[in-house]
């Protein structure tokens, strides 16, 4: 070991001449030990939440939606489209035509965002593990079916053990509206509930409801080769897959996978996460002071081992030298113990689940979710390290011999 960590190792576990310097420095260890801690339990929360509603998304959300870039509609009958079909890797492409309509159940009727799928659907999203009543069916042979999400029904008023039609309503895309009877320039479709669904997010549960593609294009005025979005399901979700489909698309199509569909959660997500980490760097900046006041005293508390020091040879670099690591060293102790405990602490959360969310009837899990990433650790680990040899620089440039 070079002369100065030894030092400075030393110094860090010896007695000094007086008993708070030991009390300081121990409580600048620790005071940087629980602000790691913090950061890697608070990062894991978020990291868990994230996944939580990331798996949320991904039971009902396409692995690949293709959308057209400009024009609300495709064609499914399209070439570029066609050629979908010889890309190695694509085991199902299903076609869905999403737009408003009123929806009317006896007295009850609101507007709802209408999503007209074809029998390949399933291939793309797992339905049947978010049906919380009945079953999912959009056409049973003589009927159509509806699967509307649990909040919509239960602002119609409805379940899927109701026997009455749903009337859904939409307008004419083409033509004048007959100001005397206004009810003319309306198309009419009804269908009879099937189930419900729950993603446990409002823009799908309050507001979605499926029926067959060819229902949504009938009531919408659009031929059976006409869709406003492509849901893509590979083999395996790569970016060279990604990439393929793009190229045989051309640019006046967008290709998203799932964070690109759901891009502003996770940008929010992201901030979220910024923001707390720059919140615990203050706290820890705090902390940084009680290793420069710890500092200042042992250097004092050192005057005659200084001394020493350079009347044995020990230039002045030396001996700052000595110190900056002396303070290093509180900030990388404290570091490890923080990581560890904050891991421990992560990984009993995760098993036994200490921290409850209530009694575990009003929310979708019944406690914290936890996912350590080993880049958050290591970008802690960076983060303490480095502000504590910011911190440990400057008593450390004080010393003069």
């Amino acid at each position: 070991m070079k002369l100065e960590p030894h030092i400075a190792w030393r110094y860090l576990f010896s007695k000094k001449g007086h008993n708070a310097i030991n009390i300081v420095s121990g409580i600048s260890a620790a005071a940087v030990a629980v602000v790691t801690a913090a950061m890697v339990c608070v990062l894991s929360v978020m990291n868990g939440f994230g996944a939580l509603v990331e798996q949320m998304f991904s039971e009902f959300d396409a692995p690949i939606l293709v959308v057209p870039a400009q024009a609300p509609t495709l064609r499914t009958d399209a070439p570029e489209i066609m050629a979908l079909s010889g890309i190695d890797g694509i085991q199902a492409v299903s076609a869905q035509l999403e737009q408003t309509a009123l929806v009317r159940y006896k007295d009850h009727q609101l507007p709802a965002r209408i999503l007209g799928v074809d029998s390949l659907f399933t291939a793309t999203a797992h339905i049947d593990s978010i049906i919380t009543d009945g079953f999912y069916c959009v056409h049973d042979g003589a009927f159509e079916r509806a699967v509307l999400g649990r909040g919509l029904a239960a602002q119609i008023g409805i379940n899927a053990h109701f026997t009455g039609a749903l009337h859904l309503y939409a307008p004419e895309r083409t033509g004048r509206v007959n100001m005397l009877r206004p009810d003319l320039s309306l198309r009419h479709e009804y269908a009879f509930i099937a189930g419900t669904f729950a993603v446990n997010q409002i823009e799908y549960d309050d507001q979605l409801m499926l029926v067959s593609l060819p229902m949504a294009q009938r009531l919408f005025g659009y031929d059976p080769h006409t869709a406003s979005a492509l849901r893509i399901q590979p083999a395996h979700l790569t970016s060279d897959i990604k990439r393929q489909i793009s190229d045989t698309l051309g640019p006046a199509y967008r290709v998203m996978d799932r964070y690109e569909q759901q891009a502003d959660f996770f940008r929010i997500l992201r901030i979220e996460k910024l923001l707390t980490a720059l919140l615990l760097v203050f706290i820890l900046i705090i902390a940084g002071f009680n290793i420069i006041g710890s500092l200042y005293m042992l250097i004092i508390d050192k005057r005659d081992d200084i001394r020493i020091l350079s009347h044995m040879g020990a230039d002045q670099s030396v001996i700052r030298r000595i110190f900056l690591y002396e303070g290093w060293l509180i900030s990388v102790l404290g570091a490890a113990i923080g990581l560890v405990a904050g891991l421990l602490i992560c990984l009993g959360q995760q098993h036994f689940g200490w921290l409850q969310l209530g009694n575990g009837s009003e929310y979708i899990i019944s406690s914290y979710p936890v996912l350590v990433q080993w880049t958050d650790l290591a970008v802690v680990a960076v983060i303490v390290v480095g502000l504590g040899w910011i911190a440990a620089y400057f008593p450390s440039r004080k010393i003069q011999i």
